[in-house]
């Protein structure tokens, strides 16, 4: 389990970032992981998903209080986590296969936090 402290440093650390897989040195993910439609959030949750630096990620936006965008395989909204997304406008009758996004399990280090962080 991280403690609070160990949270705050790992918002001021960034010696992970060179390792990230979002990390193309030229910003060009950006779009994705900051955008309002479902298929660009599924396709940066699939690239943390993999990434080896998930959880410092998680854990510095956890600790900045991030306002938005997919961080650590996590999608915030107002600082908060949000377990599920939908397209704006009315739901559909029949739920679409392709607004489903993938689920993304928080590090078991991280999980009290998030609780106590984002509920």
């Amino acid at each position: 389990m991280i403690a609070l402290n160990d949270l705050e440093e790992a918002a001021e650390d960034r010696t992970w970032w060179a390792e990230a897989r979002c990390n193309d040195a030229a910003g060009s993910l950006s779009a994705l992981f900051f955008s309002e439609e479902l298929q660009d959030i599924a396709a940066a949750k699939r690239i943390c998903e993999l990434c080896p630096v998930m959880e410092d990620c998680l854990a510095g936006a956890l600790a900045r209080r991030e306002p938005w965008g997919v961080w650590g395989g996590q999608l915030f909204r107002n600082g908060r986590i949000l377990a599920t997304k939908r397209r704006r406008g009315r739901p559909p009758k029949v739920a679409r296969p392709e607004d489903e996004l993938p689920v993304i399990a928080v590090p078991a280090a991280l999980a009290e936090v998030v609780i106590r962080r984002t509920a």
